[in-house]
């Protein structure tokens, strides 16, 4: 059977990278998409991709360059990227331009969505193939379950919510046919948010646990360092 093909979408250098580097380790063909891609192949054989994650238009694209270099669309698919707008200072948590506003909701939400709806499409021409584990995981947060008093994080928060949402429907009305989706949110042992100090190799090996479909992890894929998957009470989230 060919080797399994895995699109990260936003490849910075701590989740990005390390979720690239374990799934080529592991047998995957990888490629990824970033602003800064180059779009020619690294040194490690990762096809490296340029995107604009503001534009939804753009991702039809890049799975195209996918399937054109590799044969074959994606089984898994990380959507990694994400944006925020912070209000000027003295300024109140509504002072967001609409434009900035929708062009942060593109990233955090539209883009993603667009990058399901592909990555579906490859999976029903992939689904003869046996041992084939179909995969899309959106890196989240805590955001979609509690309400930070941060105006910087409200745009963030507004998209996080909102894939959350659609990413645990797809996961609900898809799951019959073997495609997982999960919304991956790294926490502390308590419970509460990590915020900026999430750990690339962490996530890298969660990841890859999700993507081979091993025990029951549910959409909402809360989970801590060496433990994987936690499920937490939403009175410790914060």
């Amino acid at each position: 059977m060919p080797a399994p093909i895995a699109l990260i979408l936003g490849s910075g250098p701590r989740i990005g990278s390390s979720v690239a580097a374990t799934f080529a380790a592991k047998g995957y063909k990888v490629a990824t998409a970033s602003r800064s891609g180059s779009g020619n192949n690294t040194p490690e054989g990762i096809l490296s991709l340029t995107a604009d994650f503001a534009d939804p238009s753009s991702i039809p694209r890049i799975f195209e360059s996918v399937r054109a270099t590799f044969g074959a669309a994606p089984a898994v698919v990380v959507y990694n990227a994400y944006r925020l707008t912070e209000p000027a200072e003295g300024a109140g948590v509504l002072s967001i331009s609409a434009d900035d506003f929708v062009r942060d909701l593109n990233v955090n939400t539209v883009s993603a969505y667009v990058a399901a709806q592909k990555a579906v499409e490859g999976w029903e021409a992939l689904s003869a193939e046996e041992g084939v584990k179909k995969t899309f995981i959106y890196t989240g947060n805590a955001l979609n379950t509690v309400v930070a008093p941060v105006a910087g994080w409200l745009d963030l928060g507004v998209g996080k919510s909102a894939s959350a949402y659609w990413v645990g429907a797809a996961d609900a009305l898809y799951r019959e046919k073997g495609y997982r989706f999960f919304y991956a949110d790294e926490r502390l042992d308590s419970g509460e948010a990590k915020g900026y100090e999430i750990d690339g190799p962490a996530h890298a090996e969660f990841f890859a646990q999700l993507a081979s479909h091993e025990g029951e992890v549910p959409w909402l894929a809360t989970f801590v360092k060496d433990k994987g998957y936690v499920k937490f009470d939403s009175s410790v989230l914060g």
